[in-house]
Order: C-alpha cells, then sequence, then structure tokens
C-alpha cells in the first residue's frame, strides 16, 4: 500500500519536527555538560596591601581548585595573566583599575571553558602563586634594581615532594652548536622556587630552600669550551643555592625549565647575529609556568597571546611541566615542540602542529600526489647565461668554464679562451643522465637550443614556477674586470778603475814622446824597427767592457844610451742608472680567463752535424700577463694571475746565439676593488774587486803602486710586480 501524497507530507512534518527535536535536546545537553564542567564559581577578585610593600591579588572561587592554574608574563606591556579551567565567571566580564603600587588595574574574562584574569602592571614586578583553601593568593612585588643589577625572575614554587627536601642532583656544562653556554641543573623536585637576575657582569641564580651537596660545592672553568660563559660556581647561601655564571663579551641570557631539568643558555649577541643560518627569535618575549598541563591547553595558550591561528592534530595529546622566563614567544613554541617531539608548519597566520613523523608522513603523500599532476611545458629565454651552463645548473651537474679547445698560456703558440664542445641541444629525462641535485622531478625533462639561448622545461606547474625562479635569479650579466699590472726592472751599475805601470827595455830607441788615451804608450816603443815592447801586466781586452780608459803613456830615452824607461797610468770611474717599466692592461668577465702579450721571436741556429744540415728555430721573448679572476659578493677579487717578461740577453752562448733573460711570478692573491697589491720582487746585487800586477813588485809597499792595477764593480738590479684589479660598470671602457 502505498502511502498518498498527504501522508507523505505529515510524515515529513513529523521527521523535521524529531530532527529539531533532537537538535535542541543535545544542544541543552551540551549547555548541562558545560555547566557541569564549570561548577566553580568566581565569587570575587580583590587587592589588598601584602607585607614588604607587595600587593597580593586575593581570587576567591565557591571551590578550591584540584591543581594549582597556568599562569604566564608579558613584558610589552608587563601582564600577569592566570587561567582558571573549570570556573565559571556569574557576574560576566569585569574591569577594575586600581593604580596603587605595582598593579594599575585587572580584567576579568570569560571563554567556553575557563576564565581569564589579566592583570595590568606598572612596570617589572615579580610574582608568587599560591592556593589557600578556596581562594587563590598572586602576590605582587615591584622590582627596584640598581644600576647593573636586572630586577629577578621568579619561577613560582610548589609544595616539595612529601616526605622530602628539595635538593640538587647535578650540573652539568655544555656547548651548544651556535657556541652558546647551556648549565643544566637537574632538580629532586620540580617545584622549587627559582629566582634569577643579572647582577653586574654575572647572572645569579637561587634555588630558593633547596639543599646543595658538598661534592657539587665547587666552581667549575669552562673558559676552553670557547662560549661566553667563563666560570660556574655553585654554593649555600642560608638555605638557598646559589649559582654564579661569568661571561665575557657580549651576550644574552634566557632560562627554562622541563619537568626536573633546569637550562640557562647564554648566547653571544654578535656571533648569534651573523651567523648564517641560525634562527633567528624575534617574537614577543613571555613567560610560561605550567605545572602537569595539558600540550593542547599550552597550545591555546600560546595562540591567545600572539593572535594567531594554531591547529593542533588530534594525535598532539599528552601533559607537559615547563617554566620558561622572558623568552620570545616563537622561541618558547619550538622549546614546547622540541619536548613533546612534535612539529610544524606555518602558511599565513596558521600554524599546523602535529608530531614529527605524522607531519613527514603528510609531506610524502604530498609529493607522491604530484606525481599525478598533469605536466605543463615551459621555454625560458635566456638572456646573459648560456643555455648549457643553465641546462647543467638544473639537471644538478657540474659547470667548466673553459672545457676542450685551446688554453689560455702565456705563449703565442696556443692563445686563447677554450670553446665548448656541445651540441646544438641536449636533453635529459627520467632514464637520463641527472645529477643527484636536479631540480627536474622524475616524470619532467628539460632540454636546451643554442641557437635561441633557451631552455625548454616539462614538469608540473609548482616545479615549472621554481625552475623560472632560479634562472630569474642567475640569469644575470657576469661582472667586467680590468686588470693592470705593473712591472718595473732598476738597475744601478758602478765600476771604477786604477793602475800604473812601469816598464824598462835594453835597445837602443830614436824617439822620445809622451801619449794619453787608449792607445797607451805601446805605439811610441813600436813605431821604430828594432824598439822592444815593454813587457806589461795590463790586459787591455778585458777592460773594454768598462770603456776606453783614460791613460797617460810616458817614453823616456836616454841620448845614446841603451836604456829605455816607460810608464803608463790609467783610470776609469763609471756609474750607470736605468729603470724599465711595462704596463700590461687586459679587461675579462668574472671566472674568464684573459692574456695579453707583447715581444719578439729570436732566431737560434743549430749547427749542421754529419749529413743533418743547420736549422733556424725561434725562441719566444715575451711580455705578457695572464689573469683568471673571481668576484665576490663583497666586491673583492681573487686573482690567479701569472706575469711573465723575457728580455734577450747581451750573453752570447752557443756561437752567434744570444740567451734569453726571463722573469716570471705566478701566485694568486686577494685584492679589494681598486687597490693596488705587491705581488713579490727580486733584488739582486754582484759586487766585484779585482787587482791585477806584477808578481813580487805588485807586493813592494808604496813602490808597489807602479807595478798593479784594481778593478771594482758594484751591480744592484730590483724587479717588482704591481697588480690592480678595478671592476667596471657596463659602461666602462679601457682608457
Amino acid at each position: 500500500m502505498t502511502a498518498t501524497p498527504h501522508n507523505e507530507l505529515r510524515f515529513k512534518m513529523a521527521k523535521s519536527t524529531r530532527t529539531r527535536i533532537f537538535s535542541m535536546a543535545t544542544a541543552v545537553g551540551m549547555l548541562m555538560a558545560t555547566a557541569a564542567a564549570l561548577a566553580n564559581d568566581l565569587q570575587s577578585v580583590k587587592v589588598s596591601q601584602g607585607t614588604n610593600s607587595s600587593q597580593v591579588l586575593v581570587i576567591s572561587l565557591s571551590e578550591a581548585m584540584a591543581a594549582a592554574p597556568m599562569h604566564f608574563t608579558t613584558t610589552n606591556p608587563h601582564r600577569v595573566v592566570i587561567d582558571l579551567p573549570g570556573v565559571l565567571n556569574p557576574q560576566g566580564r569585569a574591569s577594575e583599575s586600581v593604580n596603587s603600587g605595582v598593579i594599575r588595574s585587572y580584567n576579568v574574562a570569560q571563554t567556553a571553558d575557563r576564565t581569564r584574569v589579566v592583570v595590568d602592571l606598572a612596570g617589572p614586578a615579580t610574582y608568587d602563586v599560591k592556593k589557600d583553601k578556596n581562594q587563590l593568593l598572586v602576590t605582587l612585588r615591584g622590582s627596584e634594581s640598581t644600576p647593573g643589577t636586572t630586577a629577578p625572575t621568579r619561577f613560582d614554587s610548589q609544595p616539595a615532594t612529601a616526605g622530602g627536601t628539595i635538593s640538587v642532583q647535578d650540573v652539568n656544562f655544555r656547548r651548544g652548536k651556535k657556541d652558546d653556554s647551556r648549565i643544566e641543573v637537574t632538580l629532586s623536585d620540580p617545584g622549587v622556587g627559582i629566582d634569577i637576575k643579572q647582577k653586574g657582569k654575572t647572572i645569579q641564580v637561587d634555588f630558593l630552600n633547596t639543599v646543595l651537596p658538598k661534592n657539587l660545592q665547587r666552581r667549575l672553568d669552562v673558559s676552553e669550551f670557547a662560549t661566553p660563559a667563563q666560570t660556574v660556581e655553585m654554593f649555600t647561601e642560608g638555605q638557598t643555592t646559589r649559582m654564579v655564571v661569568t661571561p665575557k663579551g657580549k651576550w644574552d641570557f634566557f632560562a627554562y625549565q622541563t619537568g626536573k631539568d633546569f637550562t640557562l643558555e647564554v648566547t653571544p649577541v654578535d656571533v648569534a647575529d651573523k651567523t648564517p643560518g641560525k634562527k633567528r627569535y624575534d617574537g614577543e618575549k613571555l613567560s610560561l609556568d605550567f605545572q602537569n598541563v595539558e600540550v593542547r591547553a599550552v597550545l591555546k595558550v600560546i595562540a591567545d597571546f600572539t593572535g594567531l591561528n594554531i591547529v593542533a592534530a588530534e594525535s598532539v595529546t599528552g601533559n607537559i611541566t615547563l617554566r620558561l622566563k622572558d623568552v620570545p614567544w616563537d622561541q618558547a613554541l619550538d622549546i614546547i615542540l622540541l619536548t613533546k617531539g612534535l612539529d610544524k608548519r606555518e602558511n599565513g597566520n596558521v600554524i599546523w602542529v602535529a608530531p614529527s613523523k605524522e607531519m613527514a608522513d603528510k609531506e610524502k603523500e604530498r609529493l607522491e600526489a604530484a606525481d599525478v599532476e598533469e605536466l605543463q611545458t615551459e621555454i625560458v629565454r635566456l638572456n646573459y647565461m648560456s643555455a648549457p651552463d643553465a641546462y647543467a645548473i638544473l639537471t644538478g651537474k657540474s659547470i667548466n668554464s673553459v672545457q676542450a679547445g685551446e688554453k689560455v698560456t702565456c705563449s703565442t703558440k696556443a692563445v686563447g679562451v677554450g670553446g665548448r664542445t656541445e651540441t646544438a641541444s641536449g636533453s635529459t629525462g627520467a632514464s637520463g643522465a641527472v645529477g643527484p641535485n636536479s631540480m627536474i622531478s622524475k616524470r619532467g625533462t628539460v632540454n636546451f637550443d643554442l641557437k635561441t639561448n633557451s631552455i625548454f622545461v616539462q614538469d608540473t606547474s609548482a616545479r615549472i614556477e621554481k625552475i623560472k625562479a632560479l634562472l630569474t635569479e642567475i640569469d644575470i650579466p657576469a661582472r667586467q674586470i680590468m686588470i693592470e699590472a705593473r712591472v718595473v726592472v732598476a738597475s744601478d751599475t758602478f765600476s771604477r778603475t786604477l793602475g800604473a805601470r812601469l816598464a824598462l827595455g835594453t835597445r837602443l830607441g830614436s824617439k822620445a814622446a809622451i801619449s794619453t788615451g787608449a792607445g797607451s804608450a805601446d805605439a811610441l816603443r813600436t813605431t821604430t824597427a828594432g824598439d822592444i815592447s815593454m813587457p806589461g801586466y795590463i790586459n787591455n781586452a778585458a777592460k773594454t767592457s768598462l770603456g776606453a780608459p783614460g791613460v797617460l803613456g810616458l817614453s823616456i830615452i836616454e841620448g845614446a844610451g841603451n836604456a829605455i824607461l816607460g810608464l803608463e797610468l790609467e783610470a776609469l770611474e763609471a756609474d750607470n742608472r736605468g729603470k724599465i717599466i711595462s704596463n700590461p692592461r687586459v679587461v675579462t668577465q668574472n671566472q674568464q680567463p684573459a692574456v695579453i702579450l707583447q715581444g719578439v721571436k729570436i732566431p737560434v741556429v743549430t749547427p749542421a752535424q754529419g749529413n743533418t744540415a743547420a736549422t733556424v728555430t725561434f725562441e719566444e721573448a715575451l711580455l705578457c700577463l695572464l689573469v683568471d679572476p673571481q668576484v665576490l659578493n663583497n666586491d673583492e677579487i681573487i686573482l690567479n694571475v701569472e706575469i711573465q717578461k723575457d728580455t734577450p740577453s747581451e750573453t752570447i752562448v752557443n756561437g752567434d746565439n744570444i740567451g734569453i733573460d726571463t722573469k716570471r711570478v705566478k701566485t694568486q692573491v686577494r685584492v679589494k676593488n681598486g687597490e693596488t697589491a705587491v705581488l713579490g720582487g727580486i733584488f739582486d746585487q754582484d759586487q766585484k774587486n779585482n787587482t791585477n800586477k806584477v808578481p813580487l813588485l805588485g807586493d813592494i809597499p808604496v813602490l808597489g803602486l807602479l807595478f798593479r792595477s784594481n778593478y771594482k764593480t758594484d751591480g744592484k738590479s730590483e724587479l717588482m710586480v704591481f697588480l690592480t684589479p678595478r671592476l667596471l660598470d657596463d659602461a666602462a671602457t679601457l682608457k
């Protein structure tokens, strides 16, 4: 039997009514459950005067709380926030101005499952939170610090373990990965009260009502760890255990406690600012004190503090005991995640928190899902970078700026920048040779074309966008550098000759005369046949390199006798100075070797031997500048440079062939833009002091001066090489 339309309408109306009734019942049930959960009521909030200039905020409840509430502080502005979970505020939102002591005002507001009390402070303050039956007492004290001393930061103390006292169990020092100091103190109970303050150039930590064993009462010298902390001293002060840390340099510190482990970190400020890759925390500072509180509740507190949206996965569970004082909120979040094995991902103002393994699995699933995405093709035209170089980068291969072809050397036999040997196009794909750092996915391909200097990419849209962003960053014009060298060769030669010659003959002559000049008196003694040549000791041929000496010759013939007396005096002094400056310059691009040279080719004759005819080869005497520059990001330049200066020598070798004097320097140097570097220098000095004399007669005192000659030379030669690199703008030219 089928239902009539009228009956069907009545059935639908009844079903709709029942749905609304069930929905209303469910809502009423939720409200009743919420009301049951919030069975504890907030009765009043009052401010009273405490002892020692303190103020006490008294929060009265209808029932005593089972555990101490969560509370934290902020520093900008200065506030103390107390969360009362499961507490209902029947009076609604309330605000009260105090303007007395350190308290300016307080606000009371209720959320879904808790009531929050926010106390606005006039400045820095310390506070304690204690339970007294159905009352919560918050004692606040304003800070009155002297110069060089910061106000103490106090970790609230909880009751010690029943039947025992709180003690320090161990103290360890560790060096962090970023050269920071980590002092770790293990306590017997997590509820110890801790005061932390900077006192002058030291950090003082007081563990209140705590026993320190004698074996831990010591002074640790930790200066050899190369961290800011130099010494860590532990001793007792009444019923307090005091730790004093003495750092050096510029530093900052923060402290936190997880369970029974208290950690004080001292970080070098300058290193933290300059270390590449180190994460910097710049969030607003806050203080947290949680005792066995759910992690999700702690994340909610941070979300309320920052105004961000924190989404926690359902697998985020468990409780945490944590104390943080004046720590940036982003660092506090990282500490919480690290303690519970969690990780996070940020997207705008939303932070997703999940266990590290779960998050890694999600990332893996996302990457695997990309394998089914449709592939797209993109053509990227390059302006400055060559397509083969871009192809090598995308496929994870290395780039060689100078490949097959002629090498750049200081020789006319092989000059020029090496050429490439790639074909007009290349490609790679899933089966191609791809490096381990390839930017192409397993399904993607990439190829290039030399004619248009373009890259062709086929991959997913997300991967193509990353590739295009990379090519945009690296497709920029190369820096151009002008390298100027100065090769200075300076010489200074001094020589002096001074001597006399006296000779005696026995044949009759007919002439007497005085002669001056290079010819000496020998010409007078040999003009008449029969005259004998007077014995001498000066080798005139050896003096030709010094030039023609000034000579005074005298030949005396005494009447008709047969006695001939000859006297010859000579003197020479020469002072030669010279300087040769060579100034080669060349312009090249960054990481592109270049060479400039000038010189002559000298013929070298090889004499005929047997049936082999004489041959002629040409040796090069060149002035050469070869450079391979690398421009750094700070505009400094690293130069691989070779400078060679060859000159034909005056020395005759192998018959008619002359030698080649070679001067060469090859080195690597780092120079600032526009500065001149002295690459090196060679200093030579040649001193000679020769004496020619007649044996025996030349050794006679005074009279021996007539029978000897002195020859003295002092030659100096110095080579200096200077190098000046200059970065050029696009419009710069070689002047």
